[in-house]
């Protein structure tokens, strides 16, 4: 409230909410920040989550994901319940609002029924940003037809360019146009005035991380995998099949073998950055990193995780933001008062306009 320019993102899981209720929460979100507020769109994954809501063990992978869909459908419905001129206010005539503008959903599915319409009129955004991380195949096609920005890990320019296009590339089955969904890989930038200077702040943190700590992280990353039965210092046991992203999941394989890591070696790689990519060097070395992913079609923009706040946050926005600027590669000023049009996407259209 404090902020004119600033979004914020909250979560809401789509496995233990209503539709009716992350709708009308975000919706009023949206009116109180003027325009400012993004869904994060995730599908829960653990049984302690599911033991909270009367059930005890977790939706199965499919279902989760059948449900994720009709809830992100409902809440979409429900946010064009009111056009956007509907409300009239005219006093002369005695009209509050214009029935003909106000549209029940009347959905009925295999997970949900929702008659509507919702009890608050249509956001500022038209619908708040939905935001999400698509990973598995089902993940990335809920984001292909749902998500209009996608938090990603890669942790190569090859797997960027990949799950780029691959994400993009599934869009128009949806009618959607690509430019519709920004792609946002995480990026952990160390920031030195040299590289030797970064590369010791980097050596600092890590000294930092608990290994049991860090072998949490380690299955969080890999899918939320128990891995406290295993030797920490053998190898890295085989996996079943998770949520996770496979091409995450296979790089980090891949990088366990090629250089003989036990557990323990790539738990404590993995950790500071929560499986993200570590980016360390000069201002220069950084916006070099970043240009070169925008220019070669793997990225948008970046999902900027500090080590260690406020210190690594003041440095990437003291000292890589101005270079970035210089290059042209970041904004000068706000272009727009909301969140969308911060972020380059369109305010949607409600369905039910007249055109």
């Amino acid at each position: 409230m404090v902020t004119s320019h600033i979004g914020l993102t909250a979560t809401a899981s789509t496995s233990y909410n209503e539709p009716y209720h992350v709708a009308r929460k975000f919706a009023s979100l949206d009116h109180i920040s003027g325009g400012r507020a993004g869904w994060n769109l995730v599908i829960s994954v653990q049984d302690a989550e599911a033991q909270n809501f009367g059930r005890d063990s977790h939706f199965g992978h499919a279902e989760r994901y059948d449900r994720a869909r009709e809830f992100a459908e409902v809440v979409r419905g429900l946010w064009d319940s009111w056009e956007d001129d509907a409300f009239l206010r005219d006093v002369d005539s005695g009209l509050y609002f214009d029935r003909n503008k106000l549209h029940n959903l009347d959905y009925k599915g295999k997970h949900f029924s929702v008659k509507g319409p919702l009890n608050v009129r249509r956001p500022p955004q038209g619908h708040p940003v939905i935001v999400q991380a698509g990973a598995s195949e089902a993940g990335m096609e809920l984001a292909a037809e749902f998500a209009e920005v996608v938090f990603c890990s890669p942790n190569s320019l090859k797997v960027a360019k990949e799950y780029y296009a691959n994400l993009k590339g599934r869009m128009e089955r949806f009618g959607r146009d690509p430019n519709s969904l920004k792609v946002l890989p995480g990026i952990s930038p160390i920031v030195g005035s040299t590289i030797n200077e970064a590369e010791e702040k980097f050596d600092e943190i890590q000294s930092m991380i608990d290994p049991i700590v860090a072998r949490e992280i380690l299955g969080t990353v890999l899918g939320y995998v128990d891995l406290s039965n295993y030797d920490f210092d053998g190898p890295l046991p085989d996996l079943p099949e998770t949520n996770a992203s496979k091409s995450t999941v296979d790089e980090l394989i891949k990088m366990a073998k090629e250089e003989n890591l036990t557990m323990r070696d790539l738990a404590m790689r993995v950790a500071g950055a929560r499986g993200k990519l570590v980016m360390k060097g000069t201002p220069k070395h950084i916006a070099d990193f970043m240009e070169g992913w925008l220019h070669d079609h793997a990225t948008d923009g970046f999902n900027i995780l500090p080590s260690i706040l406020p210190a690594s946050l003041d440095d990437f926005v003291d000292l890589v933001i101005p270079e970035l600027q210089h290059r042209g590669l970041f904004r000068l000023e706000y272009g727009g008062s909301t969140l969308r049009e911060n972020l380059g996407l369109m305010r949607p259209v409600s369905r039910y306009s007249r055109h």
